[in-house]
């Protein structure tokens, strides 16, 4: 309670009891975050007992690192209850949540030029400053739109993207800050000279074909995860089956032993992206982890038992 004869106080009297200075409260007063209570005949702020709270609620609000806006709306819809609060709180984590991930990202970064060889700390910094912290995928996903068929439906679009486009780690070793930046320079890279961009697979089913083949390969990879994680050798089974009814799903065929030569001759003359799923799995698995199944991966695993099934039955 203050002890004037109105029970108001002055600016300075209020800064010394929250243990503010009074420029501080002037520039809360200023912006309407401290309303006072009158003025004095000289022209002088004073404020109620209510401003002492009020002062002491802003400044934690202000220590957790709330915007001044921010701290405006919660004050402004106190009576709201506290969802305004939660929304500024976990507004404010999220943001830096983002700021860290962008930190680790740098100190990776850093580190990487630190412990490379002297003779390849300029090629190192070419790569890594061409990638923003954390690094968008953007430009992943453009490679793989123009990869993909043009008929391909949006939605079947999106979920191939979701399984082709590596997330960044948020906490990443510099090895994987250094592959990150290897695949934006691949994807950036246009196709030159006699370059072969799109696979014939794209061109030989019909409308629906795109959004048919790619479903079947989605469960084909996921069903070849398992072997891949297991270190299995490639072998005729549920997963070949699956790999190959996609394909022949698409262009409208039957699953017969002349089909999958047939298969076999034209997966093994189309374009190769073996260094984008390379580099993925150094983008995804840890340092000292397992690899992790990639749909590259899977396709290679698949291909390989195809082959080997294919070699065998003549």
């Amino acid at each position: 309670m203050f002890m004037s004869q109105d029970g108001l106080c002055s600016i300075g009297e209020l800064a010394e009891r929250a243990g503010l200075t009074v420029k501080t409260v002037r520039f809360y007063s200023d912006r309407g975050l401290l309303p006072e209570a009158a003025r004095s005949a000289g022209g002088h702020r004073r404020y109620g007992p209510e401003a002492l709270g009020r002062l002491r609620l802003l400044r934690s609000l202000r220590a957790l690192g709330l915007p001044v806006r921010e701290v405006h709306r919660v004050l402004d819809e106190e009576d709201a209850g506290e969802r305004v609060l939660e929304d500024a709180v976990a507004g404010q984590l999220s943001e830096l949540g983002s700021q860290l991930t962008a930190l680790r990202w740098r100190e990776a970064g850093l580190r990487l030029v630190l412990e490379c060889p002297p003779g390849e700390r300029a090629d190192r910094l070419r790569l890594i400053g061409a990638v923003a912290s954390p690094p968008s995928t953007a430009a992943l996903a453009r490679f793989w739109r123009g990869w993909l068929p043009a008929r391909m439906p949006a939605a079947a679009t999106a979920a191939f993207l979701d399984a082709a486009v590596p997330a960044p780690p948020d906490d990443p070793a510099p090895s994987q800050v250094l592959a990150f930046a290897r695949l934006y320079a691949l994807v950036t890279r246009p196709c030159t000279g006699g370059e072969v961009c799109q696979p014939q697979a794209h061109t030989a089913a019909g409308p629906r074909g795109p959004a048919v083949l790619y479903a079947g390969l989605a469960q084909a990879y996921e069903l070849a995860g398992g072997p891949l994680r297991r270190g299995a050798a490639p072998y005729a089974g549920e997963e070949l089956d699956c790999f190959v009814d996609a394909y022949a799903s698409a262009y409208g065929g039957r699953d017969t032993p002349d089909f999958r030569r047939v298969l076999l001759s034209q997966l093994a003359g189309d374009p190769r992206i073996d260094r984008y799923w390379e580099l993925v799995t150094e983008v995804i698995s840890p340092p000292d982890g397992p690899r992790e199944p990639t749909p590259g991966s899977a396709h290679d695993w698949l291909f390989a038992a195809l082959g080997a099934q294919t070699a065998a039955t003549g």
